[in-house]
């Protein structure tokens, strides 16, 4: 294994090793940006295309809009704009002259979106309208770490607009279900809490949000992804409204919804142990490493064609035969990098008629006949991927203690989550909890579900932690 700070040691340091050393990302030259590395991007690549199939399917349109937003866009929003004033980056110079308006750089797009969405929208047959764009936003971080907290970001973020209140709420639960909840717990093995957002926590200017949380190694919470219902806030500072059937004006009903890089982070550190990352095979750019234990031609060519017949079965194959590189060296570079399956080919096993086959999460090496490679390694990657997020269950279920009192919930908040009964809790206790950087994760129903509309706050239970 890689030499790093061990996690129980040092968690963050651990972290900074792991983005290092397994050349995911650097600080960029002006505080608070980051530069991606190759493999980091592939990372972040390969859950663009899992996400972006999902918000397809969910019958959203990608679109893109510009960077720059007139300041006076915010302001038609008071609360929006109340929430992002601390973050915003604001250029107030352009082709060397003071610009009559100062423009912001886009900290999120419900603003601009909201422009044209109102353009677009005239009748009701123009509705539901929903919109979606891959894109980087800026928020000025006081306090950047790589992919977790950053001045700037890679996002997508969804932008639509309904005929009715009910129409809106059910595409916003769905986007938070089956395409954030579906790709975090299916693709990323992660066993991510459902829930809303207290009104403390709530996305400014949104009349509800939904929110997709993970524990981290450390037992902190990360937010993964969130969903918001708007109301007819941004529909009527922007006057998004249309022709109803009835032949009068109403206004729309709207909704956003994102996640962005930060998965990148939440992944290093729900499935990292103390060699480095540990990726998902459904995720992973780089499912199986074909290694030649010698830089012998026999060998070599023996491992290209393990590599021909492993792509031939549909799985994501890559030969390190890099000469002047250990085979140590290059063990340990796919150890760090997390790469879900390694199959290594030597003079002795060549001999005997089989490789052998390793899997990154238990570090198990099994010997296996050359005829069985294909099957054996597909399985090997099956049984990762369950492993994987069986192992972050197990471990949520060790650090989630229920509790009665906010004096319990803050001490299990400690090394985990809390799970309270909300009548317990309340803004003042949400308060009070602030004070030691404890916040109100989600609310959910008992059995762990999005609550529905109005549901009575004692039969809410509260997710309590400490979070990134």
């Amino acid at each position: 294994m890689a030499v790093l700070t061990p996690r129980a040691t040092d968690f963050p340091r651990w972290y900074q090793d792991v983005l290092a050393k397994a050349e995911l990302a650097e600080n960029g030259p002006v505080r608070g940006t980051q530069v991606i590395r190759p493999y980091g991007y592939a990372l972040w690549e390969r859950m663009q295309a899992e996400v972006d199939a999902r918000i397809k399917a969910a019958g959203a349109q990608n679109a893109y809009f510009p960077l720059f937003i007139p300041e006076s866009y915010l302001r038609r929003e008071a609360e929006h704009v109340e929430g992002f004033s601390p973050e915003l980056a604001v250029v107030t110079i352009g082709g060397g002259k003071e610009l009559e308006e100062p423009v912001v750089v886009r900290p999120t797009s419900e603003t601009v979106i909201g422009e044209y969405l109102a353009k677009w929208t005239q009748s009701y047959r123009d509705l539901p309208l929903l919109l979606n764009q891959w894109a980087n936003v800026v928020r000025w971080e006081l306090r950047p770490r790589l992919f977790l907290r950053s001045s700037e970001f890679l996002w997508q973020e969804g932008h639509t607009a309904h005929a009715d209140e009910a129409d809106a709420a059910a595409y916003a639960r769905r986007i938070a279900q089956e395409v954030y909840r579906d790709f975090l717990t299916n693709v990323l093995a992660i066993p991510v809490l459902v829930g809303v957002k207290t009104r403390r926590e709530r996305f400014a200017g949104a009349t509800n949000t939904m929110t997709c949380e993970g524990m981290m190694g450390d037992g902190k919470a990360l937010q993964m992804a969130t969903s918001h219902e708007l109301g007819q806030n941004f529909a009527r500072a922007f006057d998004i409204d249309y022709l109803g059937a009835d032949g009068a004006r109403h206004l729309a009903w709207t909704t956003s919804w994102g996640c962005s890089t930060r998965m990148v982070g939440g992944l290093i550190m729900a499935h990292g142990d103390d060699g480095g990352l540990r990726v998902p095979p459904r995720l992973a750019p780089t499912q199986v490493i074909v290694l030649p234990v010698r830089d012998d031609e026999a060998v070599v060519a023996a491992a290209r064609e393990l590599v021909s017949s492993l792509t031939d079965a549909g799985l994501r194959v890559r030969l390190d035969a890099r000469p002047g590189l250990s085979f140590g060296r290059r063990v340990t570079d796919a150890e760090i990098k997390g790469m879900p399956v390694r199959v290594e080919v030597g003079p002795r096993d060549l001999a005997a008629g089989t490789v052998t086959v390793v899997r990154r999460d238990t570090s198990v090496k099994t010997p296996v006949p050359l005829a069985e490679v294909a099957t054996r390694v597909s399985a090997a990657l099956d049984e990762v991927q369950a492993g994987l997020y069986a192992e972050a269950v197990a471990l949520r279920e060790q650090r989630t203690a229920d509790v009665t009192t906010i004096a319990d919930a803050a001490a299990a908040a400690a090394t985990g989550f809390a799970r309270i009964p909300w009548s317990a809790v309340g803004e003042e206790g949400e308060a009070r909890l602030a004070e030691d950087a404890l916040t109100v994760r989600c609310l959910q129903t008992a059995d762990g579900e999005i609550p529905a509309p109005g549901t009575p706050a004692d039969e809410l239970v509260a997710l309590i932690a400490r979070s990134y």
